[in-house]
């Protein structure tokens, strides 16, 4: 497999006479033994076409050739990539990364080919996006963006060399911004006392039951309005989070949790009770409700049987706090306020962690390193105690 130079002259509509070489590599045949010869070029000069073979050949000897293709960047993405990894990765994420692609990378680099995108290009974009990508305001978007979108350029280029498209990853000598070090962002919580106002508050709600599950338990959104009562031990007291309802683009999704892992939480009598009460009141309502929504058993629903969109549920919490005096906190401060108060009372961070379902117990302790100042002073008074007010009968002198 040698391949060989071919020459060939072109005539310009002005009449003049340009001459391209050009080099021809046979490829392996086709269906019914059909010859396919693939050519390269076209070289300005015969020793270009004479390089551009040697390194062609060795590509070809080595097993590390790519077929040129003229695939432009967008085709790859819409057409192969995004339905490639749609069954890898969870929907929200599938979505950020298409909406990524789409609103700050293919309307700069979609019509290039995607074996022609070089470092240089891909720098030039990240630029340009820390100087004005905000589609809106016109304003830069910050380095932590403009990073993350150049991880999403990454993977479509890696999959791209999986799959025999391009040679190498462009992506890996491009100047993505470096994300300055940000201020933490302060999670907002409320005190024992202020959750306890609050449980007053929406005694009797419909809802009750899942702001309770939310703070005593840290689950997330998604999980509690995905939670099925199969999923639910009342006599055992736990439950175990398997399926979780996320807003794609407003449209409602069944995904898994975060972590891709189910998990079991134990719960307290109290909540306990309310889930009993809550499902005694739901099963009067599920006479009139679909066979589907019968099959999906939620624990939280509205009275017809279907999801509650998660940002209703959102948007219900809030409407309360609004009006109740209380600090105003998001939601997902309720999460906030279960570790927050695990931690203060000396909850192990390692149980902490598993019920919120953090990825570690490091994740945990940065998340919350505003409690860790307080925890550190009781445990300063708690070995100054045994030290000073002990006496030495049972310990080892040594």
């Amino acid at each position: 497999m040698q391949g060989h130079i071919r020459k060939r002259t072109h005539k310009t509509k002005d009449g003049r006479t340009t001459v391209n070489w050009y080099v021809v590599v046979d490829l392996p045949r086709g269906p019914g033994g059909k010859r396919r010869q693939k050519w390269h070029g076209g070289f300005r000069t015969r020793k270009e076409a004479e390089a551009a073979r040697v390194e062609i050949l060795h590509a070809m000897n080595t097993g590390t050739y790519i077929e040129p293709t003229t695939t432009t960047l967008a085709e790859w993405v819409h057409r192969t990539w995004l339905p490639l990894i749609a069954g890898r990765v969870k929907p929200s994420t599938l979505d950020s990364y298409r909406r990524n692609l789409e609103l700050h990378v293919l309307p700069v680099l979609g019509h290039r080919q995607i074996r022609q995108l070089t470092p240089t290009m891909l720098s030039q974009l990240y630029g340009d996006l820390l100087a004005s990508g905000n589609k809106v305001t016109g304003e830069g978007l910050n380095a932590k963006t403009v990073r993350y979108i150049h991880t999403i350029i990454h993977k479509v280029l890696a999959d791209a060399i999986d799959l025999g498209v391009v040679a190498a990853n462009v992506a890996d000598r491009a100047k993505p911004p470096r994300p300055r070090a940000a201020p933490p962002t302060e999670l907002k919580s409320w005190t024992p006392g202020e959750l306890r106002r609050f449980f007053e508050l929406v005694d009797g709600h419909r809802l009750e039951a899942a702001w309770h599950l939310a703070a005593l338990t840290g689950m997330r959104r998604c999980e509690i309005l995905g939670l099925r009562w199969q999923d639910v031990d009342l006599d055992h007291g736990r439950l175990s989070v398997r399926q979780t309802l996320v807003a794609v683009g407003y449209e409602l999704v069944w995904s898994t949790p975060k972590t891709h892992h189910a998990r079991t939480i134990d719960l307290d009598p109290g909540t306990v009770e309310r889930l009993r009460c809550h499902h005694e009141r739901q099963l009067e309502d599920r006479d009139v409700w679909g066979d589907d929504y019968q099959d999906r058993d939620l624990v939280f629903c509205k009275e017809d049987g279907s999801p509650i969109h998660p940002h209703a549920f959102s948007q219900a919490f809030e409407r309360i706090v609004a009006r109740s005096g209380l600090p105003r906190i998001p939601l997902h401060g309720l999460r906030h306020t279960h570790a927050t108060i695990g931690l203060m009372l000396g909850v192990p961070a390692k149980v902490v962690t598993e019920r919120l379902g953090h990825e570690n117990v490091a994740f945990t302790l940065k998340q919350y390193a505003h409690v860790i100042p307080g925890m550190q002073a009781d445990a300063a008074r708690l070995i100054a105690r045994a030290v000073t007010d002990q006496t030495d009968e049972g310990y080892d002198s040594t």
